[in-house]
């Protein structure tokens, strides 16, 4: 059996880790089943942006006509699109797993680890152990419990991201984040898209209003069904059959297309790794459990990212991944004296990277109507900037919430092109040491650009509920 100093289980954010452990010395091992680094890079964020700002762009082409721009698309050539975002991913992962490779110390494991004993893990009938070991496993697609769905082909995430030709059609079960983007890209591409979701809105954890403009965006490029339940699925020749129920009026509904997507959600990876084994405490849903410096119910053994199912960002994982290597150090040195790090999650920022896209930090107005705050809400759309009309006023949304007394920030949503650029002005505030809202006044913006619009929803606060008393 193999001794190490620590072990990583993950190539993701858990890389942080490995990498920061082998800059002073220890010996390390990592352990990856897929490429290497993570969901990330090879079938999450990087590959997605990759096609939709292929999408956003044939999109605004196409806005073009209410600005008085005929233009046509002669070609879309869809290998070519998808081997340059392959070509990408690929060398980068590549890149990656031959410096770890090449590295005297650091060793890597290509199989699924999984815990057979206290600290003990064995991959392909290989054991290794360490006395500090970090769970940085991600997280996989649900495979949802549909009738028929085990008799019929479908497609997840990562293979509509191998996909060597366009398909005619396709059904997306799910609502939420990555049906909003795959939607976006195919439908862009000239594919015949149907997006079902069980939930009332597409994307349930943001504002209701601000979804409901994406939904009906989406809606006049692709059919896009929220509050409906997939019941049942068949293939007939070529063709996926889909059985919809409304889950408002009970009737059902016959879907078909060419290809099926999945993407009702993520579940925990715990159930490949076995952490019991090795005294790691997971909840109900699998989800690893960690005390407030990321460690787990068992000494040396910390956990973080998606492995613990808190926020399934990497801009997350990789902030936890700092606190984690902090934490770390200090256990490996016995440095018991010194204040551990926690994490703030007072302003995580989330985007969606469809069209329009929508970006968040914070407090929803939902969370924030519950927190007890007296609040003060700000709203506007583009049309109050002058650069707003120049691009056609696109439907649009800008909130901002902040608590009525000490005017510190509270959470915003923007629901508009260029969207996740225009938070981060709000964001950097959040992070600001008052967190408060008068930098915004005292900063000069450019005008006439689409920043203004973040402005002029912070001058229009008003007392929630008071907050439409205003005219364009």
């Amino acid at each position: 059996m193999k001794k190490y100093d620590l072990v990583v289980l993950g190539s993701g954010a858990g890389m942080n880790i490995a990498s920061a452990a082998y800059d002073q010395g220890l010996k390390v091992a990592v352990v990856e089943h897929g490429p290497m680094g993570g969901t990330c890079l090879n079938r999450g964020c990087i590959p997605t942006k990759i096609l939709t700002y292929v999408a956003d762009i044939i999109t605004q082409a196409k806005h073009l006509e209410s600005l008085g721009v005929k233009i046509k698309i002669e070609d879309i050539d869809f290998p070519w699109i998808m081997n340059r975002m392959r070509k990408e991913v690929d060398d980068s992962s590549k890149e990656q797993g031959d410096s770890v490779d090449a590295a005297e110390g650091i060793d890597w494991y290509k199989g699924t680890g999984y815990f057979v004993d206290d600290y003990i893990m064995e991959i392909n009938g290989e054991k290794i152990t360490a006395p500090h070991i970090v769970i940085a496993a991600g997280s996989r697609p649900v495979i949802p419990d549909i009738k028929g769905l085990d008799n019929v082909s479908y497609l997840l995430d990562d293979d509509a991201l191998h996909l060597k030709e366009k398909p005619k059609s396709m059904i997306i079960i799910g609502g939420g984040y990555i049906a909003a983007e795959f939607g976006h890209f195919f439908s862009a591409i000239g594919v015949d898209v149907t997006i079902i979701g069980r939930n009332p809105y597409l994307l349930k954890n943001e504002d209701k209003d601000i979804s409901e403009i994406l939904r009906k965006e989406l809606s006049k490029r692709m059919n896009v069904f929220t509050n409906h339940e997939v019941i049942e699925v068949k293939e007939e020749k070529d063709q996926k059959v889909v059985f919809v129920k409304d889950r408002s009026s009970g009737e059902v509904k016959e879907f078909r297309g060419e290809t099926l997507l999945l993407a009702v959600g993520r579940r925990s990876n715990a159930d490949l790794f076995k952490p019991e084994k090795t005294g790691v405490k997971t909840d109900e849903k699998d989800w690893i459990i960690v005390d407030d410096y990321f460690m787990t119910s068992k000494k040396g053994i910390f956990a973080f990212g998606d492995a613990i199912g808190r926020y399934q960002f990497r801009h997350v994982a990789n902030d936890e991944s700092q606190i984690v290597w902090f934490n770390l150090s200090k256990v490996i040195k016995n440095e018991k004296d010194e204040e551990f790090l926690t994490m703030d999650y007072h302003a995580v920022p989330r985007a969606v990277f469809s069209y329009p896209p929508i970006a968040a930090v914070g407090m929803t107005l939902e969370e924030a109507k519950e927190s007890g705050h007296q609040l003060y809400i700000g709203e506007v759309d583009y049309s109050v900037a002058a650069k707003g009309f120049a691009m056609g006023n696109p439907a649009s949304l800008v909130r901002v919430i902040v608590d009525a007394e000490s005017r510190r920030i509270l959470g915003a949503g923007i629901v508009g092109p260029y969207s996740p650029i225009l938070i981060q002005e709000i964001i950097n505030l959040m992070y600001t040491p008052d967190g408060t809202i008068y930098p915004m006044f005292q900063a000069m913006h450019i005008h006439p650009a689409l920043p203004e619009v973040v402005q002029r929803a912070f001058g229009r606060l008003r007392p929630l509920g008071h907050e439409h008393e205003h005219h364009h």
